[in-house]
């Protein structure tokens, strides 16, 4: 009898999900006239704040694509405080809507690093890699 209890209690905790990350991730993407400033915050209880605001077809000279690059940032920073957290689902790897099926992120354990899958339209998905921070910076775009 013992036995059987223990397997049961075995089986259940390994049907438990693992609990998400906690912590912070952030970034910058540029490519293709795509840019996009992002971060993620992972809360002790598994909720999610992620904003990524995103300009399309930002193409021009170097001095236009620091001003994207700025606007970006300064809207990231501005916007922050606003942003309820949210729930997703979390397999240990991937963070998924509750219920869907399309990841909305990438969590990889060895390196921390977080992958946000971001949709712009009816484009497929923009993976845009995060780097773990203690704290966010007010340029998401710098290295380090």
């Amino acid at each position: 009898m013992r036995v059987a209890i223990l397997l049961a209690g075995l089986l259940l905790a390994g049907c438990s999900r693992p609990a998400p990350p906690v912590g912070k991730w952030e970034g910058g993407y540029e490519a293709g006239g795509d840019m996009v400033a992002a971060r993620v915050e992972v809360l002790a209880s598994g909720r999610v704040r992620v904003m990524a605001p995103d300009i399309t077809n930002a193409i021009g000279s170097r001095e236009q694509i620091d001003n994207f690059r700025a606007q970006l940032a300064a809207d990231l920073v501005n916007g922050w405080s606003a942003v309820a957290p949210r729930t997703f689902d979390f397999d240990g790897k991937t963070f998924r809507k509750p219920g869907g099926v399309a990841p909305q992120m990438e969590w990889d354990k060895e390196t921390n690093q977080m992958v946000l899958e971001l949709f712009i339209g009816a484009r497929p998905a923009l993976p845009v890699p995060l780097r773990p921070v203690a704290d966010f910076h007010d340029n998401p775009f710098r290295s380090g």
